[in-house]
């Protein structure tokens, strides 16, 4: 698991400019392997579709990973006839690699990715990417587990694909639906500072982006999609079942030890309304409040257990100071923890004796109320003794978490600021270089340029050979990708793509 740090917090998200045409709003990544069969009537069909509805400037990477047939000579002929295409060469396998790569190097302020065989219906893609470019959500993924998703595939693939959500739910506390879905997107910003958390190259590593997404604080959204399974899929199961199991395993134990700082109190991926600042409204009140609560009521139950025990072979006031001396100590180590959120040694020491002195104000409030029960009577029942110290003991809690929140553990952050926890600490890196088509300098040396898009080709998708630029994993480019203009068409009531069968 990586634990490099990252180029401090995010600002607000805020809604995309709906007038800047020089750079692509929307960079498409299509990830393939040996998909020379595939990947032309994807990508035709997947361009086909954005120029017709999507209403901002696209564009469409092809990233083959060490394909090892004609695939990069298709992804160069496409990117050489269409002005949106572009391809990208990798010399090593994984998805997640080649997404990594993609998308650090993109200027495009929003990513996404799709599976080459477009099982997902393509009318998804405007509502997947649509809560990005308004600043509503940071990431945004296509689920086939929804109640209105129409999906159609065996039972095997079925099974599989609801009981590996289900280990994620129960293992590491996901509330996303599906994590497998290839039709996920990400805002720039987010994932220049998510990237470099994330370890996997392979299929897990959606699940592992999305775990410590959620984990981090940042919001979600899900698309219901109409999913059609591809029955010529070269996915091995069992092989990727082991792998995302071994990342299952090796982001929970990273998580439980906490070698990833993903506090969502930090809040360093963005803006939280939780986290301003308001006048006259307490912060924290009513979770702290609920916290006393509960871990009162537990102290109390374990007080007035330790003052039967005490009181079998001792007195009245005796067995009414050992209980709360002991439960004491106990309860001011719990609110500390789980009430207040102070975590570490530091300063453990005078919480403890502030505690003792709250203590010794709750003592003095249920002695006094044992000492009046004697004067009223010279001999108290058991069970009138355990009463009139529940009711002191009421009163002593209020007392207490006053001066807990007031005194023991006082909220200092409207004070002078001390420097807080962040969950990144490295140097924020200059811009990165977006990807180009065009030549990679790689190991000194300079791979030969692709040939420029024709303006009439004499017939679309020759037989003439192309080059495809190589790039490396976490390397950009040294230029620029080429503009592309924004494509401004009305989008249709129910459009879809007509040579997809309904």
């Amino acid at each position: 698991m990586r634990t490099e740090p990252s180029p401090g917090n995010l600002p607000a998200r805020e809604h995309l400019p709906a007038t800047d045409a020089g750079t692509p709003v929307l960079d498409v990544v299509i990830p393939v392997y040996n998909e020379e069969k595939d990947l032309q009537p994807c990508v035709i069909r997947l361009h086909d579709h954005l120029k017709r509805t999507f209403p901002y400037a696209f564009r469409i990477t092809v990233a083959d990973n060490a394909s090892t047939d004609s695939t990069p000579l298709v992804a160069a002929r496409l990117a050489a006839q269409l002005p949106e295409v572009t391809s990208c060469r990798l010399e090593q396998k994984g998805r997640g690699r080649a997404l990594r790569t993609v998308w650090s190097a993109s200027d495009a302020p929003v990513l996404a990715y799709m599976d080459v065989d477009l099982s997902t219906d393509l009318n998804a893609l405007l509502p997947l990417v649509a809560p990005l470019i308004s600043g509503h959500s940071d990431l945004a993924i296509g689920s086939r587990l929804s109640r209105s998703s129409r999906v159609v595939r065996g039972a095997k693939r079925e099974f599989i694909s609801r009981a590996y959500n289900l280990i994620l739910r129960g293992s590491l506390q996901a509330r996303f639906s599906d994590a497998q879905c290839g039709f996920k997107a990400i805002r720039r910003d987010v994932a220049q500072v998510l990237l470099p958390l994330i370890e996997d190259t392979g299929w897990f590593f959606d699940t592992e982006m999305l775990v410590l997404a959620e984990r981090a604080g940042l919001r979600i959204h899900e698309v219901p999609v109409d999913w059609v399974d591809d029955p010529d899929s070269t996915v091995h199961i069992v092989k990727t079942a082991t792998d995302d199991l071994k990342g299952v395993w090796r982001v929970g134990r990273a998580l439980a030890t906490g070698s990833l700082s993903l506090d969502r109190l930090v809040r360093p991926f963005g803006d939280d309304p939780r986290d301003r600042e308001l006048t006259d409204v307490p912060k924290g009140l009513a979770r702290q409040l609920v916290g006393f609560c509960v871990v009162g009521g537990l102290s109390t139950l374990f007080y007035l257990l330790l003052y039967s025990v005490f009181r079998s072979f001792s007195g009245a006031q005796v067995a009414n100071a050992l209980a709360l001396l002991v439960s004491a100590v106990a309860n001011t180590a719990a609110n500390r923890r789980l009430t207040f959120g102070v975590r570490g040694r530091g300063g453990a020491v005078r919480h403890q004796a502030q505690g003792l002195v709250v203590f010794g104000i709750g003592l003095a409030l249920t002695s006094g109320s044992l000492a009046a029960l004697a004067a009223a009577t010279s001999d108290p029942a058991h069970s009138t003794e355990l009463a009139v110290l529940i009711a002191a003991n009421l009163a002593a809690t209020v007392l207490r978490f006053l001066l807990f929140r007031a005194w023991v553990f006082p909220d200092r952050r409207g004070g002078t600021p001390s420097p807080s926890p962040v969950v990144a600490s490295h140097q924020p890196v200059p811009p990165l270089q977006p990807l180009h088509s065009t030549a990679v300098r790689q190991g000194g040396n300079a791979y030969p340029p692709l040939p420029q898009r024709p303006t009439a080709p004499p017939s679309p998708y020759d037989t003439a050979p192309y080059d495809t630029a190589p790039c490396r994993a976490d390397e950009a480019a040294d230029r620029s990708w080429r503009d592309s203009t924004m494509q401004l068409q009305a989008v249709r009531p129910h459009d879809h793509d007509p040579r997809k069968a309904r």
